[in-house]
């Protein structure tokens, strides 16, 4: 069986783990880190692993399998990097969030939030996977993001934290009618109570998603053993666009 090494880039840390092992390795990044850099420590890091082919979470939209900006909390040289050449392995790169959502899939409509260093967020529609950036739209003073990020829960305290990520929780649900709502993110365990309709993600859903990206590529069909389809190319696109005309709707004065 093909070895795939799972890589969840983040904020805080990069995380990491090969699919036939259990032992998850973290790696500290930041806002100096760049895409050189991280993948220098990766395999550093995982230099006594065997594995063929690599998945990245990217904290950012991600268009045909490229980051198509700059992460808000890492360093620069994201846009455009050679990963494959990098690693000189097949690599498949999808927004963080997604790849969190497609561990967390079990049928239906389901909607991911990842309550991490920013807000993650993903749809899957009876398999379909559609990335969204719903954490720029705007919220109060600021965006939703601004609120259940990190930077909203040490700005703001736990208490005030929390109340703000289930009134953006019922929004959100509210206005996409999900099934449920899978609430990930190394902040989620934070959370003193949650709605009825929504559930915790597990501590290894970015990683099961991270395997399951190459599933149709080992010789199983996704949709089959996993029930989640990847977004086609022109799916993707669609969401994209979307997003950048609502960026630009929301900063025009």
């Amino acid at each position: 069986m093909t070895a795939i090494l799972g890589i969840d880039v983040g904020g805080t840390n990069v995380k990491i783990r090969v699919s036939d092992g259990d032992e998850i390795r973290k790696i500290p990044s930041g806002p100096t880190m760049t895409a050189q850099e991280m993948v220098a420590k990766v395999l550093d890091e995982s230099a006594d692993w065997t594995y063929e082919r690599i998945s990245i979470g990217y904290p950012g939209p991600v268009l045909g399998g490229c980051p198509v900006h700059e992460p808000a909390n890492l360093g620069p040289g994201w846009v455009g990097f050679d990963f494959e050449g990098a690693f000189k392995r097949p690599v498949k790169v999808v927004n963080d969030a997604t790849m969190q959502a497609l561990g967390s899939y079990e049928g239906g409509k389901m909607l991911f939030l990842g309550l991490g260093t920013g807000l993650g967020s993903t749809m899957v529609v009876d398999g379909a996977v559609e990335p969204m950036e719903l954490g720029h739209l705007p919220y109060r003073k600021g965006t939703f993001e601004d609120f259940v990020g990190r930077r909203g829960l040490e700005r703001r305290g736990a208490k005030k934290w929390r109340k703000s990520v289930v009134d953006v929780v019922e929004r959100l649900h509210a206005a996409l009618e999900p099934d449920y709502v899978v609430l990930g993110g190394g902040n989620a365990r934070r959370l003193a109570e949650i709605p009825t309709y929504a559930r915790l993600g597990e501590n290894d859903c970015a990683f099961a998603g991270a395997f399951r990206l190459w599933e149709s590529s080992s010789g199983t069909p996704t949709g089959q053993e996993s029930g989640v389809e990847s977004a086609t190319s022109a799916e993707t696109e669609v969401s994209h666009d979307q997003w950048l005309r609502a960026e630009r709707e929301h900063l025009e004065p």
